[in-house]
């Protein structure tokens, strides 16, 4: 089945070259060219990825973006004409997956969305799902699917990373440099304050008191980990 792609932004010129070339690659794109129009699509539709522009009318992308999550975890992608670092991480409060700065290069955007596609892809039905369990919280790796007490937790792509990432080592202590490279990738031109983001809304997520986690534990000074 083809992939499909949700692209949001006013200017239409950026809109037709990133529709076309996405559909190069055989990605099947709809448009959309202001904030309202965007969340209908988004609530109409199913998406696998979505460019989601900041600056947009009758409604911003980042409260378009804060709504997509209130029923959906698809990967977003914010889009910014802005540099200010305050703006990045807001998107990536508001539950982004990943931002990229006006004027980008369109080989850039494709990059990002094949290894955002990539990591949060689903196996084919009937294959073998690998797994990570510790009492009533169970990782399927495959399905990318979290549960806690067989309640399905929705995480996002970063979100689900993380965690696995420190799940699979119990007790080991990553930096938030560590992850930042290990999550987001070298080139990632982010700092460590999106992995405090990440981190903080994973646990409003998954545990029954954030500020007294169970599972993804601070060693301060250090960094984090997962306690078993």
């Amino acid at each position: 089945m083809a992939k499909r792609a949700l692209v949001v932004d006013d200017e239409k010129a950026i809109v037709k070259g990133i529709r076309y070339s996405l559909e190069q690659d055989g990605i099947e794109v709809d448009c959309a060219y202001d904030g309202e129009e965007a969340l209908a699509c988004a609530k109409a539709g199913s998406y696998d990825i979505i460019l989601l522009d900041v600056m947009l009318p009758k409604m911003d992308g980042f409260a378009v973006c804060r709504e997509i999550r209130s029923f959906s975890d698809v990967p977003v992608i914010m889009l910014t004409a802005k540099g200010d670092d305050m703006d990045k991480i807001l998107g990536l409060e508001y539950g982004a997956d990943d931002y990229i700065t006006k004027p980008f290069n369109i080989l850039e955007v494709k990059a990002r969305i094949k290894a955002i596609m990539r990591r949060t892809s689903k196996p084919a039905e009937g294959q073998s799902h690998n797994t990570i369990s510790f009492g009533e919280l169970v990782i399927d790796e495959d399905a990318r699917s979290v549960t806690v007490a067989g309640r399905e937790i929705g995480l996002t792509g970063r979100e689900f990373d993380v965690l696995t990432l420190l799940a699979r080592t119990p007790g080991k202590v990553y930096s938030r440099e560590e992850l930042l490279e290990e999550v987001w990738g070298p080139e990632y031109p982010g700092d460590a304050r999106t992995v405090d983001v990440h981190v903080r809304r994973l646990r409003e997520k998954l545990e029954e008191h954030p500020g007294e986690p169970r599972y993804v534990r601070t060693r301060w000074g250090s960094g984090y980990y997962f306690q078993k």
